[in-house]
């Protein structure tokens, strides 16, 4: 049985499954204007998944008004979105179906995911694109021999369909993402990178083509595993300014440092895990639109 999306709020039981596609509208509180237009929300609930009720899984009550971090109050679960609501939403969730790949592949392959997805690409088609070069060896076979020869052939595996929903689909940026993967499997082997620590294991994949700070901190998140760093797309941001945790204005990847070192206190200040709260957040925020506009 199926609790609707305005029953689930008032209950407070706001969970991190996806229901079949609904609008409604969530308010940040009773004093501001409606925020967001929730398609396919979060707020699936069987009623045995309510069992104990999610208010003993909460952090410990705080004042709505508190202030967690500079800028950003407590506000309530219900309040969609707010610091609140992100700890419950943390609560809820899993390590073992958040924000991870696979800790056990070979750098090459953690590193060519990351590549290979980012902005235009669709984390479905990331993970298409992904195991077609796993399936071919790719990784391992554009590592050795001449750098041209080797974009190339990956360039002709990336221009091959992918099955995707049903649907075969084509990789948007083959010839450069061809050239980059290439260039950065073949540095790898010839220069691995520092694995005990996590801040010059990051500095030295951001010498590569086509990795800057967020590619390479997602990288060392699914490959070292680390929680030190924050995973910060468009997705995360956009969650980030709505709480007042961003400036609305920012410039990347000048910004990046700072806002991940704000972004981390937040997860400090609210109990959860940075791998785990950025995760969510990107899960969360691709099924939202603000106002009319998709984002």
């Amino acid at each position: 049985m199926w609790l609707s999306d305005a029953e689930a709020l008032r209950q407070g039981r706001l969970a991190q499954a996806i229901r079949p596609p609904g609008i409604i509208q969530c308010r940040w509180s009773s004093r501001c204007k409606p925020l967001f237009h929730v398609e396919h929300s979060y707020a699936k609930l069987c009623l045995m998944q309510v069992e104990p009720p999610l208010a003993l899984l909460r952090p410990a009550a705080r004042d709505p008004d508190a202030m967690v971090i500079p800028g950003v109050v407590w506000g309530r679960p219900e309040w969609v979105p707010s610091a609140a609501f992100w700890a419950d939403m943390v609560a809820l969730a899993d390590e073992r179906t958040e924000g991870f790949i696979d800790r056990d592949a070979p750098l090459a392959e953690a590193v060519g995911f990351c590549l290979l997805g980012g902005y235009g690409i669709t984390a479905e088609v990331n993970h298409a694109v992904h195991d077609h070069l796993v399936q071919h060896r790719a990784y391992e076979r554009a590592a050795e021999g001449p750098l041209e020869v080797a974009a190339t052939w990956l360039e002709a595996l990336l221009r091959e369909p992918v099955e995707v929903q049903c649907r075969r689909i084509r990789y948007r940026f083959p010839r450069q993402r061809a050239r980059r993967l290439a260039a950065a499997l073949q540095d790898l082997r010839a220069n691995p990178p520092p694995t005990d620590d996590v801040e010059l294991f990051r500095s030295h994949l951001m010498r590569l083509d086509g990795i800057g700070p967020k590619t390479a901190s997602w990288i060392a998140r699914n490959w070292l595993g680390a929680a030190s760093v924050a995973i910060l797309d468009i997705h995360v941001i956009r969650a980030g300014q709505l709480i007042g945790l961003f400036e609305r204005e920012v410039r990347l990847p000048r910004d990046y440092f700072g806002m991940e070192r704000r972004f981390l206190d937040f997860a400090e200040a609210i109990g959860a895990c940075p791998a785990l709260l950025d995760a969510v957040m990107w899960r969360t925020m691709r099924n939202i639109r603000v106002g009319n506009d998709w984002r």
